[in-house]
């Protein structure tokens, strides 16, 4: 699928989600097809219906910075959306360094996850593969021990890894905003053959994310909490912080700070024997 393709899809699924009462529009009468028309979106973005229908089939036309901020507009999206529709609509777009599969993270970065001790802390790579983590980490997950190196992703993990599934507490909600994330997190990606075969096998192994893929749902990373069923240290909090390096941004250190008055950190740092 290339890129006009895909924000086409993106556009109709944002649409679909769309009812009239959502954007001031009169409430009633029968309707065909799920979600707001082609016309209602062309008339709230000060668009012609031909241009926009054009626009959602994938055909190869230009829109302007202004007009596709029209168009996040009348869909209602947010910011995570808006990027999202705006680096599709971007036709000359391609993904920044580093192109090839992150194997190992720099070791200043190994350091700093480290650091963090009793806190868990990994790396992400652009694709969200999973390339360093400290030993709170995988005193909470023991299983990453064990994961294959097309395995080691946080997709992964989070869709198919059953012990994973076990472990998050919520692990709806999280699975569906860590898909979000993904999403959006990958855009200048949605084409990269690592990307494309990552889908595949998760959609072939989860029948969720073959379910929610196709929804096009993008979301910005939000600090909140993560809950964990432990299995030897019990019921644990975290509060899940996010940063990118400004000498690696293609890179992303998750923390899993520990909460005021809270002993989580100090109950999982008592399971020491991970292997």
């Amino acid at each position: 699928m290339d890129r006009r393709a895909e924000l086409g899809e993106f556009l109709r699924s944002r649409r679909d989600a769309l009812q009239p009462g959502d954007v001031g529009l009169p409430v009633g009468g029968r309707r065909r097809t799920p979600g707001l028309r082609r016309e209602e979106i062309a008339l709230l973005a000060g668009v012609s219906v031909t241009w926009y229908t054009w626009l959602e089939q994938g055909r190869r036309i230009n829109a302007s910075r202004d007009v596709l901020l029209a168009l996040a507009r009348a869909l209602r999206l947010d910011e995570a959306g808006r990027d999202h529709l705006l680096a599709l609509a971007n036709a000359d777009g391609r993904a920044s360094d580093p192109v090839d599969r992150v194997i190992e993270a720099p070791d200043a970065l190994n350091r700093l996850i480290m650091s963090m001790e009793p806190a868990p802390a990994y790396v992400l790579g652009p694709r969200w593969e999973l390339v360093s983590w400290n030993a709170a980490e995988e005193r909470l997950y023991p299983a990453l021990h064990d994961l294959a190196d097309n395995e080691r992703n946080l997709l992964w993990v989070m869709f198919c890894e059953p012990t994973a599934r076990r472990l998050i507490a919520d692990w709806e909600d999280r699975a569906r905003s860590t898909l979000a994330e993904f999403r959006a997190g990958t855009t200048l990606l949605f084409d990269d053959p690592l990307v494309i075969d990552l889908v595949d096998r998760i959609s072939t192994a989860s029948p969720e994310f073959a379910e929610w893929w196709p929804q096009h749902d993008v979301a910005g990373f939000q600090t909140r909490l993560r809950r964990y069923n432990h299995p030897r240290a019990g019921r644990l909090t975290f509060e899940y912080q996010q940063m990118i390096p400004s000498e690696w941004p293609y890179l992303r250190v998750i923390c899993q700070l520990p909460l005021p008055s809270d002993d989580s950190a100090q109950r999982l740092a008592a399971w020491r024997d991970i292997g």
